[in-house]
């Protein structure tokens, strides 16, 4: 390379610009600076060159917000269902603890069972003095008139969370048929006292089952010899409640 230099003191610029050589260094600013990439397509509309393919659109996930995303699943496809439900067909109902066509022959025990406790239980010493003890008045001890036809569920209650309700004990108060006549209301409420010890703590249970104002129910206890198909049926009803909490009703039903 030859270039004319002026003398010392004077202007040293180069009498001729120098010929352009390039050095290509990786790590200078410039080359960092432009890093060209290869672009990603989302599956927007994007310029291609002429007689090049489209590059694939990227697969974005569903989620529930997506408007193809499943209300719900079905749980027939877990079932080995050869149809899918429509909501057109009809849902058995579950089982009931009391087949409407035995009220009628259901109904006339229940009576007799209120008759017995109005007109002899509630006056004996035994029932008395265990009335006393859970804190629940008897139909004769009301202030006013007393009432010919009470209901026996606030005495069966009492019994059952107090773990009371022993056959001896629901014989005592509701006679030798109670069985037949109040045995499928003992079976609910007991059923009804898993629940509610289930969803809350102790003080919602006792608060459930007292009655205002000064007939508190003094003390709770577990259930009294609770059987394990008692438990297994209990445990069936609340998973139709859980189910009944998520709206799994009707065509949506797991069952």
């Amino acid at each position: 390379m030859h270039m004319n230099l002026s003398p010392c003191g004077k202007d040293s610029r180069p009498t001729s610009p120098p010929p352009y050589v390039e050095f290509h260094d990786p790590f200078s600013a410039a080359s960092l600076a432009y890093q060209p990439q290869k672009p990603l397509c989302l599956d927007m509309d994007t310029e291609t060159s002429p007689g090049r393919p489209e590059p694939p659109a990227l697969a974005v996930p569903m989620t529930p917000s997506s408007p193809s995303w499943p209300v719900h699943p079905d749980p027939c496809q877990f079932q080995d269902q050869p149809f899918m439900r429509t909501g057109t067909e009809e849902v058995p109902e579950p089982a009931s603890d009391l087949c409407p066509d035995l009220l009628d022959s259901w109904y006339p025990r229940y009576l007799a069972c209120t008759q017995f406790f109005v007109s002899y239980a509630q006056h004996t010493p035994t029932v008395q003095s265990l009335a006393a003890f859970l804190n629940i008045r008897l139909p004769c001890q009301q202030s006013g008139a007393p009432a010919t036809h009470p209901s026996l569920r606030a005495y069966i209650r009492r019994l059952i969370v107090t773990a009371q309700d022993s056959p001896e004990m629901l014989g005592a108060f509701f006679g030798e048929d109670w069985v037949g006549g109040v045995g499928s209301i003992v079976k609910q409420e007991r059923v009804n006292y898993l629940f509610t010890a289930k969803s809350g703590g102790w003080a919602s249970t006792k608060a459930a089952y007292d009655i205002l104002p000064d007939e508190q129910t003094p003390f709770l206890r577990p259930l009294r010899a609770a059987a394990e198909e008692e438990l297994r049926e209990a445990e069936a009803r609340w998973s139709e409640w859980l189910a009944m909490e998520d709206w799994m009703v009707g065509p949506r039903s797991p069952w």
